[in-house]
């Protein structure tokens, strides 16, 4: 196991920028999933902790060692990439063996390792296949089983199932996971899948634009974000963000809510040291759609609109609710029953709402 550590680390292409000051630490034995769109430098900064990319200024420490200098080679990782990368004359037991044949390790020590990769994977089916006989499933469990035979001590992966179909992706993720907690050996994930990133990670880290924007685990990246990029590319359905402007009557505080037309009195604590930090009159609220308690009862409601759409899907539906223009996305159990046109009324819990810098995005409490 090793533990990883980055210390203002930055990248540059020429005068392109594809990270800046990134530091993180993950632990011995801990998953860490990198999340971000396209385009972010999350695969850049897991190329850099591979040595596939060398650093512009930082460092980057595994196990204690800095390895700025080192080869991919000395670092003792294993990467696993989209691609393959099988060799299609090899059987199966031969593409994960390779790595330990071209180490000169004994028949007996690649016999025993590549038995019990396959034993993990569940892959005996397929022992003397060869890659065209097989699925994208299998295909990608052996260049798991690949990796796993080095006994590395760290495993990169680089959006290894983003190509597959639902279903084998949701076989995979359970798959890696088990893996992880069978090996107890660090792993870092990078996707730009949401869905991967907090089904999987320990802890997610989430990037964008070259930049960490937030690390922390799944409740806090949900519940807590730290701006307003990670709070609506985190969630689904997505967050609802409404400008607000913060009234101050004789010491009693409320939320104007923009082009809804109502208006929210803020009573707790942490409501209220929110509007204090705001540093001006207006901010920006942010509800997500499972938050909001929706009611065919109007009287006594916050806010009344009527319902657009109706998404059904297996756990829960998804409402698109018009409020004066406005649109309001809300999750809604099964049994609450709802048309096109219906006129619904909604509460915003003051315990659930996140406060936003108006200009900059970021979260008012974040940190307090």
């Amino acid at each position: 196991m090793a533990e990883v550590l980055l210390k203002n680390v930055c990248k540059f292409f020429g005068n392109v920028r594809a990270c800046k000051d990134i530091n993180m630490s993950v632990g011995d034995g801990e998953f860490l999933s990198i999340l971000g769109p396209s385009g972010c430098g999350k695969s850049t900064v897991m190329r850099m902790i591979a040595g596939l990319e060398t650093v512009s200024s930082g460092e980057i420490y595994i196990g204690g060692r800095l390895v700025n200098d080192l080869s991919p080679k000395q670092r003792n990782i294993a990467m696993v990439f989209e691609n393959y990368a099988l060799y299609p004359h090899l059987t199966v037991f031969e593409n994960i063996a390779f790595p330990l044949i071209m180490a000169k390790k004994s028949k007996q020590e690649i016999n025993d390792k590549v038995s019990k990769a396959m034993e993990m994977l569940r892959l005996h089916d397929v022992t003397g296949s060869f890659p065209i006989n097989i699925s994208d499933g299998q295909k990608q469990r052996v260049g798991i089983g690949r990796a796993i035979v080095r006994d590395p001590d760290l495993f990169l992966f680089d959006e290894p199932i983003s190509h597959l179909d639902i279903m084998l992706r949701q076989d995979l993720r359970k798959e890696i996971v088990r893996l992880q907690r069978e090996l107890h050996t660090t792993m870092i994930y990078v996707t730009h899948d949401q869905l991967e990133a907090l089904t999987m990670g320990n802890r997610i880290a989430v990037m964008n634009d070259s930049y960490l924007q937030q690390l922390g685990t799944r409740s806090e990246i949900l519940d807590n974000p730290s701006n307003t990029f990670v709070a609506s590319f985190v969630g689904d359905p997505p967050i609802n963000f409404i400008p607000a402007t913060i009234t101050d009557e004789a010491g009693n505080f409320s939320l104007a809510l923009d082009g809804l037309a109502a208006s929210i009195p803020l009573k707790e604590s942490r409501s209220l040291k929110a509007v204090r930090m705001a540093g001006g009159a207006r901010i920006k609220l942010g509800i997500r759609p499972h938050h909001i308690d929706i009611s065919h009862d109007t009287t006594n409601r916050e806010v009344t609109g009527n319902v657009d759409f109706v998404e059904f899907l297996d756990e829960y539906n998804v409402l698109t609710v018009q409020v004066n223009g406005v649109k309001l996305l809300i999750e809604a159990p099964k049994s609450f029953e709802a048309s096109i046109n219906d006129k619904v009324g909604m509460n915003f819990p003051e315990s659930l709402l996140l406060f936003f810098n108006d200009q900059k995005g970021d979260n008012i409490l974040a940190g307090n």
